[in-house]
């Protein structure tokens, strides 16, 4: 990935014409950031009694869009772009990648064609993950590249978790809440994952420094996090889910101090990622809590990782490959700075606020879905230009 002087970017005028499916980071993140505007503002509506989702419950809706909607766009995003610099090979771009955003696109509008029947839907919504699981094979298997196979695994194993999300649906089970919380398990491991490569990685080229890593702690940062989020699955409430839950934590803790460094927090595209990873090990520990008898630590163990470790480093993420793919300087527009600000507040407002303040959780949730609104609004609005414009340095891409 190559960037151009600053000097060289000033002189330069914009780039001419458009480039929206040059490469899988514009389309996506472009759609995700709108339509994780769209449907936090909707979500509100649904709270307040204003809106109805229509046959899904509003719960099942709200969790089944933000994850395969809002955030498997994001993931769609990240893989494709990054799989062509694993391997080398082009990922999906023009006409295939437009089929590819298609497919994503027709399965969050099937849920809105009248008298649509439910199978259809189902047919629709699904077909999306296994096109980006066979689309992200190709390249990483031509490649031989063993340490990159899990990816499109992992993209299987969200498409069971939508696929139990929708048996029920249908009314052929009741299997919607185990699918919405294995989908939010497998994106915490992939977030462990790829966590555990680009963040200290990102901070090391950034300030020149060296972060600290553990050979046994990288080995058991995915082992405990896969082990405890299986038992959390088998049995919510339970010693050993507890006990599991909370090794897990602390081995994340141990990860990001590692990674440490105080030069960090002069460089927002820094300390957005550190804090998006330690939602993660806050999720643990509040899933150990939650599983040793704490009842109301349930739901925030669940935003925790949600609005938390998934809304915070989406859009850190977003931000920083979409500077770096489009040729630009790593500088974000200064506003962001309030936009990665915005996020980690709406997700300590949302975690928080039913464990503190039970009797103002309305009003909690208000200001939570508007500090996300208006985080991922700022990112539109910023980056759609960015995302939609060729690269300023002439490279396809």
């Amino acid at each position: 990935m190559a960037l151009i002087p600053l000097e060289d970017l000033q002189k330069r005028p914009p780039p001419a014409g458009w480039a929206p499916f040059a490469l899988g980071f514009r389309p996506f993140f472009l759609a995700a950031g709108l339509y994780g505007v769209l449907m936090m503002a909707l979500w509100l509506g649904v709270l307040h009694g204003r809106l109805d989702p229509g046959g899904l419950s509003p719960l099942v809706w709200h969790g089944h869009e933000m994850l395969f909607g809002f955030t498997v766009a994001v993931i769609a995003g990240f893989l494709l772009t990054a799989a062509q610099n694993w391997t080398g090979i082009r990922t999906p771009h023009g006409r295939p990648l437009v089929v590819l955003f298609l497919l994503w696109g027709a399965g969050r509008l099937a849920f809105l064609i009248p008298g649509l029947a439910p199978e259809w839907i189902a047919a629709i919504d699904l077909a999306f993950l296994p096109a980006l699981a066979f689309a992200l094979a190709l390249p990483i298997l031509r490649a031989r590249q063993l340490h990159n196979y899990p990816f499109p695994i992992m993209l299987l194993a969200l498409a069971a978790a939508n696929a139990l999300v929708h048996l029920e649906t249908l009314g052929w089970s009741t299997t919607a809440s185990l699918g919405l919380h294995l989908a939010v398990y497998v994106i915490v491991v992939m977030i462990v994952v790829m966590g555990g490569r680009v963040i200290p990685s990102f901070t090391d080229n950034k300030l020149r420094t060296r972060a600290r890593r553990w050979q046994s702690i990288e080995i058991l940062a995915p082992v405990s996090s896969v082990v405890a989020l299986l038992a959390a699955l088998a049995a919510p409430a339970s010693p050993v889910t507890a006990l599991l839950a909370a090794l897990a934590a602390a081995v994340h803790a141990t990860r990001l101090a590692g990674w440490y460094t105080k030069q960090y927090w002069a460089v927002p595209l820094l300390w957005v990622l550190h804090l998006g990873y330690a939602w993660i090990a806050v999720g643990f520990a509040l899933l150990a809590w939650s599983a040793a008898g704490m009842d109301a630590a349930a739901g925030s163990a669940l935003h925790a990782f949600t609005a938390g470790g998934i809304g915070v480093l989406t859009l850190g993420m977003m931000a920083r490959v979409s500077l770096g793919h489009s040729g630009r300087l790593l500088e974000p527009a200064p506003v962001m700075t309030w936009a990665f600000a915005a996020v980690n507040f709406a997700a300590l407002v949302r975690v928080a606020a039913p464990l503190l303040f039970p009797h103002a959780y309305a009003t909690a949730m208000a200001v939570a879905g508007l500090l996300w609104v208006g985080a991922f609004g700022l990112f539109a609005a910023i980056y759609a230009p960015i995302l939609l414009r060729p690269r300023v340095d002439g490279k396809p891409g």
